[in-house]
């Protein structure tokens, strides 16, 4: 698999968590930038259909690319058959694709970087991992993930579990990006005033944290860059 990649120079716009808002997506996509989309396209929201519909011909055209996101694999994994435990949620996504599109998004998920450097930009859906600035995403085909792949689709766990029953995770790997670099990442709904949450690392590298709720009572928020 060759790794999809930004064009040189090209302006690009950073755009968080979708989970089915297609309105909101059809908003930031509205734009001559190239998109780079941080993954979790379905689930929640209103029209995942529209929202893959719209990624999936940015992909096509070269305006954009998206990062392979927890939701996307395991509706990606659902749909080719294999034995993925399918709550209500994911449930709801399948019930609004026809056959063609089902066929696209097991196709294109399973082509998904699970991350991408531009520079001194890195650019993944749940975490960063040290690995990331020596490597290039390797090919995932739609298998469990372990290793820095893990890191990029869930984060970092403590092995803890929350009061809502879904794992904690923790922010340590903030402090191993190093200075002068940027992992822009969504995932987790770190922001408590509705805009991107930005962490300075131990070393001096920054996180930015773009998933603000769209699709979950939230919205959507993007960032351009130069």
């Amino acid at each position: 698999m060759t790794t999809p990649a930004i064009p040189a120079g090209a302006p690009v716009r950073v755009v968080g968590d979708v989970h089915g808002d297609a309105t909101g997506f059809a908003y930031a996509i509205a734009t001559d930038r190239f998109i780079v989309q941080l993954g979790d396209l379905a689930d929640h929201g209103p029209n995942s259909a529209a929202t893959l519909r719209m990624m999936f011909a940015l992909v096509e055209h070269g305006h954009g690319l998206f990062l392979l996101g927890n939701h996307d694999l395991k509706l990606a994994r659902a749909l080719s058959g294999d034995n993925v435990r399918t709550d209500p949620v994911v449930q709801a996504t399948i019930a609004q694709l026809d056959d063609a599109l089902k066929a696209q998004t097991v196709r294109l998920v399973a082509e998904a970087p699970a991350w991408v450097r531009d520079r001194s930009a890195l650019f993944v859906h749940g975490g960063f991992h040290t690995e990331m600035l020596q490597q290039p995403s390797p090919e995932h085909g739609l298998e469990r993930p372990h290793g820095p792949l893990a890191r990029a689709l869930y984060g970092e766990p403590t092995g803890r579990m929350q009061a809502d029953g879904y794992p904690e995770r923790s922010l340590r790997w903030v402090d191993r990006i190093p200075d002068g670099m940027t992992v822009y990442c969504g995932h987790d709904r770190r922001s408590s005033d509705g805009r991107p949450y930005v962490r300075h690392g131990a070393l001096g590298g920054i996180a930015v944290f773009l998933d603000t709720g769209a699709g979950k009572g939230g919205h959507l928020s993007w960032i351009d860059l130069a």
